[in-house]
């Protein structure tokens, strides 16, 4: 293999890779503070997908226009969402555990209505729409500019979401709460305020990603869960509620997806996806990226 070519497949795995670290952070936050483990996470990624169909095929608006509506709808549902499910299920829960098992299997149903409704509104074929396809060299590889806009936005809306948390006043009341629930409370913190608004900043991700990959992929009813799984994964290489270890996770992902189904085989990447999961799990549960 040249060099070219090498750098082409890390360059491919990367923009998968950054792709992965977005869904990943905004289940991650979810769970990092709340303890909600959202397997719906990906649905509500296949929301925003048809959100940004639906308005190009229906007004012609371009996907980056789609980007902040995408967040903003989904926000908004996360909102609601909570309210309706994860605040009663709080209030109701005699402790933490519980409510964990409760939130899993609320989530659960929330996957599976959330999938019916999609298709019940649009059907379940295969959607999609042309948008930057052409291709754009950079050092003698080719790239879809599709593909690479959706890399860069990811990035930055991954790298945004850490410099708030690790810089801002409100950043550092979530990672208070993530530490420690209740030394967060006893110094004040507002925790019936930050957990309905993180948890539609993690839809809110998961609405930008799903608009993202409208751009490159096509769109179905289906295309959710996958993504929720990968997001798993790379949780559990990054470590459970560090953002900068499901950044750094996404991304080495990718890149080991891409490099091992070059060398093996395309339909083995689901084989090696797992396997790494169940490795890291094994000899090292708390991740590959978090500090000792």
């Amino acid at each position: 293999m040249s060099l070219g070519s090498l750098l082409e497949l890390l360059a491919s795995g990367l923009i998968t890779g950054g792709v992965y670290a977005l869904v990943a952070l905004g289940l991650n936050l979810q769970y990092g503070l709340m303890r909600i483990l959202n397997i719906a996470h990906g649905e509500f990624l296949m929301l925003g997908a048809f959100l940004t169909w639906a308005a190009h095929e229906a007004f012609g608006l371009s996907p980056l226009w789609m980007v902040p509506v995408s967040f903003v709808v989904l926000m908004a549902i996360g909102l609601l969402v909570h309210r309706l499910t994860f605040r009663r299920l709080a209030r109701t829960s005699p402790n933490l555990d519980v409510f964990e098992a409760r939130g899993l299997m609320v989530s659960f149903g929330l996957m599976f209505f959330v999938q019916n409704l999609a298709q019940m509104v649009w059907g379940g074929d295969l959607r999609g729409y042309d948008y930057l396809a052409e291709p754009v060299a950079i050092g003698g590889a080719q790239f879809a500019a599709n593909k690479l806009l959706l890399f860069v936005l990811a990035l930055l809306f991954s790298a945004a979401l850490i410099v708030v948390l690790r810089r801002t006043l409100l950043g550092k009341g979530v990672r208070a709460l993530m530490q420690s629930p209740t030394g967060a409370q006893l110094v004040g913190i507002d925790t019936k305020r930050l957990h309905p608004l993180m948890f539609g900043v993690g839809l809110g991700l998961s609405g930008v990603a799903g608009c993202l990959l409208s751009m490159t992929y096509t769109v179905s009813p289906s295309m959710g869960e996958p993504y929720t799984v990968t997001a798993l994964i790379v949780i559990t290489l990054g470590g459970f509620g560090s953002m900068g270890g499901a950044l750094a996770g996404g991304l080495a992902l990718g890149v080991i997806e891409a490099v091992g189904m070059h060398f093996t085989n395309p339909s083995l990447k689901a084989l090696l996806s797992y396997g790494i999961f169940i490795a890291v799990l094994l000899w090292r549960p708390n991740g590959l990226f978090v500090r000792k």
